[in-house]
C-alpha cells in the first residue's frame, strides 16, 4: 500500500483545505507526526453535506490515517460490484479508483464511541479521493454492549469461545452422548454462530445489548433462539432427505412440478398462515431491513436486523407448531399422495425462505440436529 499512501499525500499537499505549516501570525507550528492541517469544516459548508457533527474543525492528518485511508481503497477494488455510476474523477492513480461504470456502497460499521472519529475519516477520503465510490459512503452506528456482573474484561474471543462451551453443554444435556461425536463440532460451530448473532442483532443496533454470560443463559430449547431457529431448518432437511430416500426406494413417486399439483388440498389453517404471513411478506421484510443506497440525504443509515430475526424466531415458531400437528409423509397411498405432493411444495418454499433469511445474517442452514 505504499504507492497509495504516497498518492494520497500528494492529493493532501494539492487540497485547497490543507495547510502544511503555520497560517497566519501567532499560529502554531504542525505538532510531530502530523503531515497537515485540514479544514473539514469548511468542506462541510462548501459541499453542503448534511449530517455531520457540526463540532467537526480542524483535523490533523497523519501517515496513520493516510494508511487507513488506503487500506479502504484496497478493499473497495476487492469489492465486487454491479451497480453502473459514474466513473470518479479522481486525482488519484487508477488503481485507486472502482473499474469505470460501477460502484461500490462504503459502509462503515461503528460503535457510537467512534462516531465522530469516523466521520473524520469520512470527509478525509472525500478530500483526498473524490468520486462516485467515496460520494456513497454512510455510517451504521452501534450502541454499546455490556455484561451483567464481570468478573473481569470480555473481549471478543473470550465471549466467542464461552458461547461455544455453553452451546456444547446444553446440546449434550439435551442430545446425550451423540453430541459428544466429532461430527458434531460442526454442528455446535453453527448453533453458537447462530446464537451469538441472534443474540447482537435481535436488538435494534443503535440500542445498548446487555449480556448475560453466566452458565445457564444460553440454551437449545428456548422458542426465541438462533439455535430454535437452526433446529427448525434441521428439521425441514430431514423432512425432505427422508422424502427422497423414499422416492429412491420406490415408497413414493417424485414431486411433481408445482405447475401439476392441486393446492387446494391445502385445507390446514396453519398451511395458509405460513404462505400469507411469511412466505408472501418475506421480500418486503429484506427491503426494510436495509435499503442502499438510502434515499435520505444524511450519512447515517439503518439496517433493521431485528426484524430479519424476529421473523425468522416467530416463522420456526409457527412452522414448529405446524410440523407438530401434521403428518407430512403419509401411507403411500395414491389417493393421499395429491395432497402430500401440495404439502412438500409449501414446505419446500418454506424450506428457501429460511435459508434466504439466514443468508443475510451471514448463517448457513442447519441440515443435521
Amino acid at each position: 500500500l505504499g504507492d497509495a499512501v504516497a498518492a494520497l499525500a500528494r492529493a493532501l499537499a494539492r487540497s485547497p483545505y490543507a495547510a502544511a505549516g503555520e497560517c497566519g501570525p501567532g499560529a502554531a507550528a504542525l505538532p510531530p507526526g502530523a503531515l497537515a492541517r485540514l479544514d473539514l469544516r469548511s468542506f462541510v459548508q462548501q459541499q453542503r453535506l448534511e449530517g455531520y457533527d457540526p463540532n467537526l474543525g480542524v483535523l490533523l492528518v497523519t501517515e496513520e490515517k493516510l494508511q487507513c485511508l488506503a487500506e479502504l481503497q484496497e478493499a473497495v477494488l476487492q469489492c465486487a460490484v454491479s451497480t453502473p455510476c459514474p466513473a470518479p474523477a479522481c486525482c488519484l492513480p487508477r488503481r485507486s479508483a472502482p473499474p469505470q461504470g460501477s460502484c461500490c456502497h462504503v459502509v462503515h460499521v461503528v460503535s457510537c464511541d467512534e462516531e465522530f472519529q469516523q466521520q473524520q475519516m469520512d470527509l478525509l477520503w472525500r478530500i483526498l479521493d473524490p468520486g462516485a465510490h467515496t460520494a456513497l459512503q454512510k455510517l451504521l452506528v452501534c450502541g454499546p454492549v455490556k455484561v451483567t456482573k464481570p468478573l473481569s474484561p470480555v473481549g471478543a474471543e473470550e465471549y466467542l469461545q464461552l458461547r461455544k462451551r455453553q452451546m456444547h453443554e446444553a446440546s449434550v444435556m439435551k442430545y446425550g452422548e451423540l453430541a459428544q461425536d466429532e461430527a458434531w463440532t460442526e454442528v455446535i460451530d453453527v448453533l453458537t454462530a447462530a446464537a451469538i448473532r441472534f443474540e447482537m442483532l435481535s436488538t435494534a443496533h443503535r440500542s445498548q445489548i446487555v449480556l448475560d454470560l453466566e452458565d445457564g443463559s444460553i440454551s437449545t430449547k428456548g422458542t426465541k433462539s438462533g439455535a430454535f431457529v437452526m433446529y427448525n431448518c434441521a428439521r425441514l432437511a430431514t423432512l425432505f432427505d427422508t422424502y427422497q430416500r423414499a422416492v429412491e426406494r420406490g415408497t413414493y413417486p417424485p414431486l411433481p412440478p408445482p405447475s401439476e399439483l392441486n393446492f387446494s388440498c391445502l385445507r390446514e389453517e396453519g398451511e395458509w398462515l405460513l404462505l400469507f404471513n411469511y412466505l408472501l411478506p418475506f421480500p418486503e421484510v429484506l427491503q426494510q431491513a436495509a435499503e442502499l443506497p438510502t434515499p435520505s440525504k444524511g450519512i447515517r443509515i439503518t439496517a433493521s436486523t431485528e426484524a430479519v430475526c424476529k421473523f425468522l424466531i416467530q416463522l420456526s415458531m409457527d412452522f414448529s407448531s405446524y410440523y407438530n400437528r401434521v403428518h407430512i409423509l403419509g401411507e403411500p397411498f395414491p389417493h393421499l399422495f395429491e395432497q402430500m405432493f401440495a404439502r412438500l411444495q409449501l414446505l419446500a418454499a418454506v424450506r428457501d425462505t429460511f435459508h434466504s433469511a439466514l443468508a443475510t445474517l451471514h448463517l448457513p442452514p442447519l441440515t443435521q440436529i
